[in-house]
């Protein structure tokens, strides 16, 4: 039954899959959870109208709260990696007629998941325990590469969002700096997402087989996770790995994240076990002369099947000064309702390993 909030739209908009549900106010379960491919669909206004009119027609949401995998600055947003072009919230919201919409990077929304997530959410890759007081971090390879910051005030939990992704790659050993320079020599710069994300373990596996004066056989991301056997591919992903922990111990760094440091997107949770064996918490620690601290500071794997879907209400409830008049919703909408070839909040998150 729908709750004195109404119901809400949400998404999780990045460069390959655009993920949408709706959920009655800040404490309900997601239902109706949908993906379409982004690419399929002019901009974010015409992708949540193709959801509503073929999932919900019948619902008429009373607000909206749709995270995209790019920046959102001075009142107007843009997705990175979907070929869109820029928007306003204010174009989105009176396209689909919601009284209030916002919009917000998904990294953002995801930052805000984070205290609602259980230990059935996340995977340990080491460290200490978390302090609950203390800020804490989060990133992630998918179509992009995200990072995010959530701090705590005396008014509750404040995400930082960015563009941490664009920072320079953290290349420290001989071989990782010939591939930086191979990638800056291809694009003009080195910066980390061309390295940690899909298309960035292609070209750290096409730049290896080059530097080993051999023909690279044009493997995708998702190709290039499951050969584990073949030694190139070990490589590319152990020096994917490597070059995430120097990342994210930065970001620790950065934000001081003594509450701990999360690794979401969607390529990470297809490689836990690569992760978990791989350099990424030696090079997280290896920051002298703070090894100490940093052995402190804990990191762990995001598996929630939405974790983006889940803070996006948190930003609704923060934002909207009291709730609004219920909103019509189908009777047979039930939580995690899904249909056939459709996904639900149980099966894996819509992988981001093809280039996007």
């Amino acid at each position: 039954m729908t709750g004195s909030w109404g119901t809400w739209l949400i998404a999780d908009v990045g460069g390959t899959n655009a993920r949408f549900a709706l959920v009655d106010g800040p404490d309900g379960a997601p239902c109706l959870i949908r993906s379409l491919p982004t690419r399929e669909h002019a901009g974010l206004a015409e992708a949540a109208a193709a959801y509503l009119a073929r999932y919900a027609p019948d619902v008429r949401p009373s607000a909206a709260c749709l995270a995209v995998a790019g920046p959102v600055t001075d009142g107007t947003f843009h997705l990175t990696n979907a070929g869109w072009p820029k928007g306003t919230p204010e174009e989105v919201r009176a396209r689909l007629g919601v009284p209030y919409l916002d919009v917000l990077n998904d990294f953002e929304a995801l930052a805000l998941a984070l205290p609602r997530l259980g230990d059935d959410d996340l995977i340990p890759i080491g460290g200490g325990s978390p302090n609950p007081d203390a800020p804490r971090a989060v990133l992630g390879p998918g179509t992009g590469l995200g990072v995010a910051g959530l701090v705590p005030t005396r008014s509750g939990w404040v995400p930082l969002a960015g563009e941490g992704g664009q920072v320079d790659a953290p290349a420290a050993t001989d071989r990782e700096l010939d591939v930086a320079r191979l990638l800056r020599a291809e694009k003009g710069t080195a910066t980390a997402e061309y390295l940690l994300s899909g298309d960035g373990l292609v070209r750290i596996h096409r730049y290896l087989a080059a530097l080993d004066g051999a023909d690279a056989p044009g493997l995708t991301a998702e190709q290039i996770t499951e050969r584990r056997d073949d030694p190139r591919c070990a490589e590319a992903l152990g020096m994917f790995c490597a070059l995430l922990g120097s990342l994210a111990g930065n970001v620790a760094l950065t934000l001081g994240a003594r509450g701990g440091v999360y690794l979401g997107g969607g390529i990470l949770p297809r490689i836990a076990d690569v992760l978990r064996d791989s350099a990424f918490r030696e090079r997280f620690e290896g920051k002298p002369p703070v090894e100490e601290y940093m052995r402190g500071i804990p990191t762990a794997l995001i598996v929630h099947p939405g974790p983006a879907l889940a803070g996006a209400p948190v930003r609704l409830a923060q934002s909207l000064p009291e709730p609004h008049p219920a909103a019509a919703k189908p009777a047979d909408a039930q939580p995690n309702e899904q249909g056939p070839n459709e996904q639900g909040p149980n099966d894996p998150h819509p992988t981001d390993l093809e280039p996007a």
